[in-house]
């Protein structure tokens, strides 16, 4: 039987909406919708795409250190981009430099708006443990 791992921030918006940041099934991980959150909870970078991705990494690293998992692990990924074509390059530069050399799959999706006022940018992930770190 596979063994279940929760992992939240503890912020409110978990209580609120009913979800955790991240469950771990077995060897595989799933990581909700990361995005410019503080360690308050509290979103950050309104309309600064580059700010904001930077902040979503930090909080992606956060979920994946708490399993001991690294971003070569991460087997697929996909990203929310508010006004896509704008910021195409910048997503594209910003992922390069994430993940180095490693190369997940990915979905990147153009939509019109997100959950916060000014939010531009939410990232969800598929982790495999199986993979060396």
């Amino acid at each position: 039987m596979a063994t279940i791992d929760v992992f939240q921030y503890g912020v409110p918006a978990e209580s609120d909406f009913g979800y955790a940041q991240a469950i771990k099934s077995g060897e595989l991980i799933h990581v909700s919708g990361q995005l410019a959150l503080d360690e308050a909870g509290e979103f950050r970078h309104a309309g600064d795409f580059a700010a904001q991705l930077a902040l979503t990494h930090a909080n992606v690293d956060r979920v994946l250190h708490h399993y001991g998992a690294t971003r070569n692990q991460v087997v697929s990924q996909t990203l929310y981009v508010v006004d896509l074509r704008e910021n195409a390059a910048a997503t594209a530069r910003g992922n390069l430099a994430y993940f180095g050399d490693h190369r997940p799959a990915a979905t990147v999706l153009g939509v019109t708006e997100l959950t916060f006022p000014g939010q531009v940018v939410e990232i969800g992930l598929l982790v495999d443990m199986r993979l060396p770190a």
